[in-house]
């Protein structure tokens, strides 16, 4: 009986998603000279199955998130373009930018801990 072959479809999307990342956060560090963007780190890509959008999620270090959310995703088009030029796929996605409020979750889950291990240690 031969053996079936497993399907590299979801790894080649996790390669695609992975190769976005990594272009994005060069043309938007290099090539993006809009003022709203600030310091953005792009922090994770998700890809369609059919590779027609992908959801771009970045933080902002310095600057005004919705600014910034607004600046990319008025540039998505220069910037699919410029992944246009350095992706060897048949199609580029449509680009859709999101920001990630998780660093700003994390912060205050630790603030919660902190303020729990504290008037825990004033109890004992």
């Amino acid at each position: 009986m031969a053996k079936k072959r497993k399907s590299s479809a979801p790894n080649r999307g996790f390669r695609v998603a992975d190769q976005i990342q990594r272009d994005l956060t060069e043309l938007i560090a290099r090539e993006l000279k809009d003022p709203r963007v600030g310091m953005v780190t792009v922090q994770a890509v998700e890809v369609t199955a059919d590779y027609a959008h992908a959801k771009i999620f970045f933080s902002v270090l310095v600057g005004d998130p919705a600014a910034c959310e607004e600046a990319l995703n008025q540039a998505a088009g220069f910037l699919r373009n410029g992944l246009f030029k350095r992706l060897m796929t048949h199609t580029v996605p449509t680009l859709h930018f999101h920001y990630d409020r998780t660093t700003e979750h994390a912060a205050d889950m630790n603030a919660l801990i902190a303020k729990a291990v504290s008037s825990r240690a004033q109890e004992e």
